[in-house]
């Protein structure tokens, strides 16, 4: 796991700016340093040393110096690959993963991300035809960011590199500020950087001579299947068995993340990992920390915990926005920021259970048609008319059901975290001209057109849910710590059966991630299994109501910006209803909250590392 930055620029002096871009995000990769500096381009590259650990350095060479490749993450059939590339001709100097990279692209070009199992972003570059490649995994594990002013094109892991070069321009980005508020993260390419852009998951780049090419090289599709569900079974079985192995190749220790659900329990349940960590809270509602002992001690294997106080999760919030580089209100950011740095203590690498929910159907969401057969069994027209008028009356308790009962779900669902409505977003935001959530989901809508609805959520959830959210704030967390995390269950082998299962191996009325659950159990030797989704739960509801927490969320919501942004009077209602019990408006809170201390940390201050 690193870090990789870099630039296109005849300009400016290059080993000078490329330091300080590489410097930036250290963090990333303490264990070494590397660059290739020539007229046309800069590359910076910061190691944490995983595999081959003496002989991975970057950046790395094909034999005679042609081509040169900078390396985020992680290729768990490089040993394959490299078995391959050899009988082709192909000489290796290292044992490491990346040096496929660069012997890979020289057999087999733009189409090498195709062959590539693991997680991945990666810069190579073509010396002698000054032609820069760029790619990023399937699902987007690991991030890749760029920004072209024109005469300067660069990359990098995290945004906050291209702080650090003149050409540069840092501006708010307004017109997605709405989004965020209802999708709770940016849930668009564009960042709330004006200018800088996501290379999307499953994507290459190549840029020359001024042009930039992006094209995709895979897509998330779902081919629905009904085979025996005791084969099913089985075959989720072996399928995991192989990706944890996979996941657990190191020349270091691999520790494993483990909350009291499934998902972290099935994954030690496989690794067998010596050291495990979980956080909790003082508040026993809110805590796993049993849990995780419970498990850990059937498996005869270590866990450290750690009980995180309201006082250290307030005072962290600015140090969290600025490794997540963009806002997200979604509580679990500082959960696993807290457990990262426990876990980074004893190891350098860890297993993390993001991904079984999107990929297996573990929301309850997804049960909706289930649950509430009784409601659907009237008319459409009716429903839809309801709807309608419940529209136009105030939110209170039960209304956003009728709402969701009788919109279609292009007109409705935008994931399993929505926060605002677009209605209550006009209320608050002083913003014009701004994309609604319909046009943002349009195209993923598009493309599962005809497919059920829980396929269809899941898409939603996968493209935006899981990519912008959950791995962006995986891969943060984790790196603040110069640790590695690997995501077993999202593999490209594990999503391909995944995308088969129907809906009733996925959801029924009494569970969810049905067919996984019976997988997991032939492991699991607690009830873990059974356990209902919580995240990572966080009493933060209750926190706000103390004043530490309001007088800091009031001072911030009377902050210039906020009243640049908002209307004040509107936010403050929400926090005081929330204070007052009258309304349990703590997401909406946050979720602004959080946006203002990310702009207090890079467009008020002075950012140093």
């Amino acid at each position: 796991m690193c870090g990789i930055t870099g630039f296109i620029d005849k300009q400016n002096p290059k080993k000078e700016i490329i330091k300080k871009m590489t410097d930036r995000i250290i963090h990333r990769g303490p264990d070494a340093e590397g660059y290739y500096i020539d007229d046309n381009i800069a590359l910076g590259h910061r190691r944490l040393s995983i595999i081959d650990l003496k002989g991975g350095d970057q950046p790395i060479y094909n034999e005679d110096k042609s081509i040169v490749v900078i390396f985020n993450g992680e290729i768990y059939n490089f040993i394959e690959l490299k078995s391959e590339l050899e009988k082709k001709g192909h000489k290796f100097k290292t044992s490491c993963d990346t040096e496929v990279l660069v012997h890979g692209y020289e057999q087999w070009h733009s189409e090498l991300p195709k062959k590539l199992r693991g997680m991945f972003a990666f810069a190579i570059y073509d010396i002698k035809n000054k032609t820069l490649f760029l790619a990023r995994d399937n699902f987007g594990i690991k991030p890749l960011y760029y920004y072209n002013s024109g005469d300067t094109f660069m990359f990098a892991s995290e945004i906050k590199c291209f702080l650090d070069h003149p050409s540069f321009k840092k501006q708010l980005n307004k017109k997605i500020i709405p989004s965020y508020m209802s999708f709770s993260f940016t849930p668009t390419k564009e960042t709330l950087f004006k200018g800088v852009y996501r290379v999307d998951p499953g994507t290459c780049m190549t840029i020359k001579g001024g042009k930039i090419e992006t094209k995709r090289y895979f897509n998330i599709t779902f081919d629905i299947k009904k085979n025996e569900y005791s084969k099913v079974v089985d075959d989720i079985d072996k399928l995991m068995h192989e990706s944890v192995e996979k996941h657990m190749i190191s020349d270091v220790e691999v520790g494993s993340f483990l909350s009291s659900g499934i998902d972290s329990s099935y994954l030690v349940a496989l690794a067998r990992p010596d050291k495990t960590y979980t956080v909790g809270y003082e508040n026993k509602k809110y805590d796993e920390i049993s849990y995780a002992k419970d498990l850990t001690k059937e498996l005869n294997i270590t866990n450290k915990s750690k009980i995180i106080n309201k006082e250290e999760y307030l005072k962290i919030i600015p140090k969290i926005m600025y490794h997540l580089d963009e806002p997200t209100s979604d509580p679990a950011a500082v959960a696993l920021y807290f457990v990262a740095q426990l876990a980074s203590k004893d190891v350098k690498v860890v297993l993390s259970g993001e991904g079984a929910d999107e990929f297996f159907g573990g929301y309850n969401f997804y049960r909706t048609d289930v649950d509430v057969s009784w409601y659907n069994r009237l008319p459409k027209s009716i429903r839809r008319f309801i709807a309608k008028i419940c529209l136009h009356l105030p939110e209170v308790k039960g209304l956003n059901f009728l709402v969701r009962r009788g919109l279609t779900l292009e007109e409705n669902y935008i994931g399993v975290n929505k926060v605002y409505s677009e209605r209550e977003v006009k209320k608050i935001v002083k913003i014009k001209n701004y994309v609604n959530n319909q046009d943002i989901t349009k195209d993923v809508y598009d493309e599962y057109k005809g497919k059920d609805d829980v396929t269809k959520m899941q898409a939603i959830d996968i493209n935006f849910w899981l990519i912008k959210d959950i791995l962006q704030k995986a891969d943060r967390m984790t790196m603040a710590h110069s640790l590695e995390g690997r995501v077993p269950f999202i593999d490209k082998e594990v999503f391909k059966y995944a995308s088969t299962l129907p809906i009733e191996y996925k959801v029924t009325k009494e569970n969810t991630k049905v067919a996984l659950r019976d997988a997991a159990k032939r492991v699991i030797p607690t009830d873990a299994y059974k356990k209902k989704k919580l995240g990572f739960p966080v009493p933060l509801r209750n926190w706000m109501k103390e004043p530490e927490f309001y007088n800091d969320i009031k001072t911030t919501f009377e902050s210039e910006i906020a009243d640049e942004l908002f209307n004040k009077k509107y936010l403050i209602k929400l926090l005081d209803q929330h204070v007052k019990g009258k309304k349990d408006n703590y997401k909406k809170v946050w979720n602004v909250y959080c946006l203002l201390k990310w702009y207090d940390v890079f467009f008020s201050k002075e950012i140093s590392n």
